[in-house]
């Protein structure tokens, strides 16, 4: 299983089978580079708190504050770094299978949206002064 991303938003997983290692992360590669998601950034963090889950696997996902870095396991730091997210808090729940717990954290990622995202789809327009 190959996990990918620009650091800057974008981040992808992919997972190739072969007889050998090089020919299977080729293949993951590829995948993944076809299956990259944009990820909203809001200073290194993540918008809101947000769930996601595949399978057994639930990821929750909570913003955190500058400094605070990625206290997250090990599948779901790789998400995160690939992604660019520099400070995030996270919880897994269900089972610990990396490949359910990769695709969980890309469903949660998925499903965020920016205040201005959420303004355009409503038809609203934002003030400045509320934050």
């Amino acid at each position: 299983m190959v996990v990918v991303g620009d650091g800057k938003g974008k981040v992808g997983w992919g997972y190739g089978k072969a007889n050998e290692v090089p020919p299977s992360v080729q293949k993951a590669q590829k995948q993944a580079s076809n299956s990259l998601i944009e990820v909203p950034l809001v200073e290194g963090s993540i918008p809101h708190q947000v769930w996601g889950q595949f399978g057994a696997a639930k990821v929750l996902l909570i913003p955190a504050g500058a400094g605070t870095g990625i206290i997250a396991g090990q599948a779901v730091r790789a998400v995160c770094e690939a992604s660019g997210i520099h400070d995030i808090l996270t919880k897994s729940y269900g089972t610990n299978n990396p490949v359910t717990l990769v695709k969980a954290t890309i469903d949660a990622l998925s499903k965020l949206r920016t205040r201005e995202q959420i303004a355009a789809l409503r038809g609203v327009e934002l003030d400045e002064l509320t934050v």
